[in-house]
């Protein structure tokens, strides 16, 4: 009798044969148009095949096999790979057959006899688990296999989890594309690799609609999104983009002031929307004086009354502001059309299109509904405190008027410092004006962190699709933090999201989490704690030293945690960054400072057509050097990101940099649940009560 191995090693040698062979040929193609944009179109399209289609040496082609009541077997894999004839060699594990492996069980076993599972090791398949789904006599118990690939060390951006989704995450990553799915998650459960499957599998059920319409990923900050990014190319999905909200509105202007928090609050408040809409609207004039047109030896005119009818018809249409202004001109010759057919003059829409553009027409219309850009309406709302409480008249009271307005107002709108909250402003003017284009599905992660007015910005790229929309109530650290999903999702106009909740925690001792779940009570009341399926004792670490000893004990801790595979992030209070990294380069200590990424491009949704205008062919095949193991992360920075063990330095210096108390033990609640292996927590000042039980 064979060696399973032997033999499933020789079936992935014989699937990489044929990946390759599938590569070969697509670089082989030659573009053939006569249309030199087809053409590029075609290359580019081609080009994005071809690197689908690059073999990891690092890892296998596939991951599981189910075996089945009608003889059929599948092995599951990261793509589908087919041999010469087209018969399918791997299937993705995004194809409706995968299910089965993910789902399957003895009481639904969706028609498995078997399930493998197999065990990687630096490209080699060296062991596997099969689950008998049909035998009363084996005892379910937990898969080794699918806890050490849980748990395997990780150095760089997060990995893709397609060998480890759970049935729970299968539901959500599969939900219709038509579906708004909100996530609550507690940390550790893998909300976010559920969100970029989901992403990954929408792309694969419905390319045809999404690699049109596009897809977007929103994250909290640069270092969120640097460690997020391999995730959908490492699943063959290039063509996905990646930004933050600061990215996404700057396309309005380039942040360069902070406002106060409480400043900041109200701006992000949703009642600004009808502030600014108001502010927008305001400018369209009641027409006081005919439109008065020389034609030939006369001259025509469209009186007040008419004109007037006019704009207010074309003001309670519930069109844009500008959309509205350009129907104007059109209306207007019309009325000067029908004059000139009474006289008998036969105009056609040629005439019409020139009494339109006529200098006259252009007058009339710049005079009563005058063409307006974003900084011009933000500008003057809060440089000008007449205007601003005509705008704000019951919906802001004087004290929230006299927030909003600058001390010192620049002299034009060019020269205005506009801060993160006054460019989302911005974002929410240039929709008033103009409709926001909208992408076929948005991805949303740390969604409680968002201000209802940032919500608003996200929602109004999904108006006509759909998002994911992922978070955890418990973790929310700015002042305007969501309350509830229900307020979110309302905000982002997606009051009819399903929400799921996810409380398994996968990646994160039970320890850390029970250490962590003390906060809860104090930050989060009736937030139940969620559970992990690791128990590993000797994971949390509490080191109390002298002041004198904080730092050399940091360099201890940081070396012990080296020790062990993995990355290692060092979790420090803002103010004790460059301290920390210093202390560690006098240690001898490789390391990299979380902060120091580049925001990524402004991103124009016009823009947004399945295009790669970064793709670089010739590097395609050259993995990028490896990144350090120890990171020194800002504790501001921290979420969202995951380290194999963690060391966290003085927490109670972290929780008080924070505006409330309640924020900061949810900023701490953050800081401590980052940790995937180990935590080791370090500290000179007494903790905070919670921890210190």
């Amino acid at each position: 009798m064979s060696d399973p191995l032997v033999s499933e090693q020789a079936y992935l040698a014989r699937a990489r044969e044929h990946l390759g062979e599938m590569r070969r040929r697509t670089l082989s193609l030659e573009v053939q148009s006569a249309d030199r944009l087809n053409g590029e179109f075609l290359a580019a399209a081609l080009w994005r095949r071809a690197a689908s289609l690059v073999d990891d040496p690092t890892t296998t082609l596939f991951f599981g096999r189910t075996d089945h009541d009608d003889g059929e077997r599948w092995y599951v894999g990261r793509r589908h790979v087919a041999d010469p004839h087209g018969d399918p060699v791997v299937i993705d594990w995004r194809a409706d057959v995968s299910r089965a492996f993910y789902r399957a069980s003895r009481t639904e076993r969706f028609g498995v006899v078997r399930r493998r599972r197999f065990g990687i090791e630096a490209g080699r398949i060296t062991a596997y688990e099969d689950e008998h789904l049909t035998d009363p006599g084996e005892r379910e118990q937990r898969s080794e296999i699918l806890a050490r690939e849980i748990e395997r060390p990780r150095v760089g951006p997060m990995r893709d989890i397609v060998a480890t989704i759970q049935p729970e995450q299968d539901e959500i990553v599969r939900a219709d594309v038509g579906t708004t799915v909100c996530v609550q998650g507690a940390p550790g459960t893998g909300k976010t690799a559920v969100g970029l499957h989901r992403a990954a599998w929408l792309l694969y059920a419905f390319r045809e609609k999404l690699g049109r319409a596009g897809v977007l990923v929103v994250g909290p900050n640069a270092s969120f999104l640097d460690h997020v990014s391999a995730v959908l190319p490492s699943l063959g999905e290039v063509e996905v983009r990646h930004t933050t909200v600061e990215a996404m509105t700057a396309v309005h202007g380039a942040v360069r002031a902070t406002d106060e928090v409480a400043v900041a609050t109200l701006k992000g408040d949703a009642r600004m929307a009808e502030v600014v809409r108001r502010a927008v609207w305001s400018h369209v004039a009641t027409p006081t004086e005919p439109l008065v047109l020389p034609r030939g030896s006369r001259r025509w005119r469209v009186p007040a009354y008419e004109a007037a009818e006019i704009v207010a018809e074309l003001t309670g249409r519930g069109v844009r502001y500008a959309a509205a202004r350009d129907m104007l001109p059109q209306r207007l010759s019309h009325a000067l059309l029908l004059q000139f057919e009474e006289a008998g003059d036969s105009p056609d829409d040629r005439v019409q299109d020139a009494v339109a553009r006529s200098r006259e027409v252009k007058r009339w219309v710049d005079a009563v509904w005058p063409a307006l850009t974003p900084p011009q309406v933000l500008h003057r709302l809060l440089s000008d405190a007449a205007f601003l409480a005509a705008c704000a008249d019951g919906v802001l009271d004087t004290d929230e008027q006299a927030l909003l307005l600058h001390p010192k107002p620049a002299r034009t709108p060019g020269a205005s410092r506009w801060s993160l909250q006054d460019v989302v402003l911005l974002d929410e003017i240039a929709d008033v004006l103009r409709r926001t284009p909208s992408l076929g599905h948005v991805v949303l992660d740390e969604a409680q962190d968002n201000s209802p007015m940032q919500l608003r910005a996200v929602g109004r790229r999904c108006s006509t699709g759909s998002a994911t929309v992922l978070g955890d109530i418990a973790q929310g650290t700015t002042p305007w933090a969501t309350p509830s999903w229900d307020a979110s999702l309302a905000h982002l106009g997606r009051t009819d999201a399903v929400l799921e909740i996810l409380d398994r925690g996968f990646r994160v001792p039970a320890a850390v989490i029970e250490y962590a779940a003390r906060l809860l009570p104090f930050m989060a009341p009736g937030m139940s704690a969620p559970t992990s399926v690791r128990d590993d004792p000797g994971s949390l670490v509490v080191t109390h030293v002298p002041a004198a000893r904080l730092w050399p004990a940091t360099v201890t801790a940081v070396r012990h945690a080296l020790e062990a595979e993995g990355s290692v992030g060092v979790i420090v209070p803002d103010a004790a960054v460059a301290r920390c990294a210093k202390t560690l380069l006098g240690a001898g200590i490789e390391h990299h400072v979380l902060g120091d990424e580049a925001l990524p491009e402004p991103v124009d949704l016009d823009a947004t057509d399945g295009s790669r205008d970064d793709a670089d062919d010739g590097g395609a095949d050259r993995p990028p050097p490896p990144p350090p193991r120890v990171s020194v992360v800002p504790a501001t920075t921290a979420k969202g990101l995951e380290y194999d063990r963690v060391v966290v330095v003085e927490p109670t210096a972290m929780a008080a940099a924070e505006p409330d108390e309640r924020t900061g033990l949810r900023r701490l609640y953050v800081v401590l649940t980052r940790a995937v292996s180990g935590l080791e927590v370090v500290h000179a000042e007494p903790l905070p009560d919670p921890l210190a039980v």
